[in-house]
């Protein structure tokens, strides 16, 4: 089994947004009822085996941001899932597979953790760092923005921030915008995910026009979630999402990425969204570079399956632990 592509494209242009046009969120249109239809019809139609459903597992570990944002995070739990991130897949299995490396996406953890993941992970895959109020994005701006710098002078290059959702339930589009590009600012070369939080906006509509406003203003990534909501990641608003970002890429022929997160824990579920993601958006989003999970427990039931494809057997999920 090869994977010639697993690799992030150095070269990849940023996002740098374009001016706010109010014309442009009010012809967002969303049909509610195609959209389920074709969310719902997505895992039925789709389903690999053997090597094609091991060589789709191996590519979705490598677009893993493995996360621990726990209120009782150590600096021995983030070296240890740092750890599993540079090695998340056994030798032997990885041998059997016929791959000679693999690696996470990222390592995401809580601002204050990046020293600790930095120093851990010595550079190899990128550090990414929630911020900006994380998970309600309630705090004052200046302190959010201050939360952004802080991270990145820690040598976080990945930014995760959270919208303020009101903007979103109001139509306060502008003032979307405007903090949006705020926090862009305050990123400087570290990229940027902005964590729209899909289960509080009401409807696809706001989702929608939420996807367009983050990218407009600069979001390298838009996100589906911060994995508090009590709805995250589902495939519906996963599908907006995509086409926002290929309406956005049409528009100005930037790349936008995109990281459902939350919920999805299940290697056949991976596969699902990797599959809506291949058919909307094409091959090269199926890179590090422009597609992640949000994930902790997703690991584990992938390196499982894998085991079963190289051994035959199933082994118990407490073998496969993160870290």
């Amino acid at each position: 089994m090869r994977d010639e592509t697993i690799q992030a494209d150095p070269a990849l242009a940023r996002n740098e947004g374009i001016p706010f046009d109010r014309a442009l969120v009010d012809a967002v249109r969303i049909n509610t009822p195609a959209i389920l239809r074709r969310a719902g019809t997505i895992a039925a139609r789709r389903s690999v085996k053997k090597d094609h459903q091991a060589a789709w597992l191996a590519r979705a570990v490598s677009m893993i941001d493995l996360t621990t944002l726990s209120g009782d995070d150590t600096p021995m739990r983030v070296r240890r899932l740092c750890a599993k991130a540079l090695a998340p897949v056994r030798a032997d299995l990885l041998e059997g597979l016929g791959l000679p490396d693999l690696r996470c996406g990222a390592v995401c953890v809580y601002g204050e953790m990046v020293p600790v993941a930095v120093d851990a992970v010595a550079g190899r895959i990128p550090v990414a760092a929630v911020s900006t109020g994380f998970p309600a994005g309630l705090s004052p701006l200046r302190l959010r923005l201050a939360e952004i710098e802080d991270s990145v002078a820690a040598g976080a290059a990945e930014i995760d921030i959270v919208i303020s959702r009101r903007h979103v339930l109001t139509g306060d589009w502008q003032a979307l915008y405007d903090e949006t590009r705020a926090m862009r600012d305050a990123c400087g070369a570290a990229h940027m995910k902005a964590i729209l939080a899909t289960g509080e906006l009401g409807s696809l509509r706001n989702v929608a026009k939420a996807s367009m406003v983050c990218m407009a203003a600069g979001a390298d990534f838009i996100k589906t979630s911060t994995g508090k909501e009590g709805v995250n990641a589902t495939l519906p608003v996963s599908l907006v999402m995509m086409r926002a970002i290929r309406d956005y890429g049409a528009m100005t022929g930037r790349k936008v990425g995109y990281k459902p997160a939350g919920g999805i824990s299940k290697a056949k579920d991976a596969i699902t969204y990797l599959a809506l993601l291949k058919e909307e958006l094409g091959d090269r989003w199926l890179r590090p570079d422009l597609f992640r999970f949000g994930a902790s427990s997703l690991l584990g039931d992938i390196e499982r399956q894998l085991e079963h494809h190289v051994t035959g057997r199933y082994s118990a999920a407490y073998r496969h632990a993160i870290g």
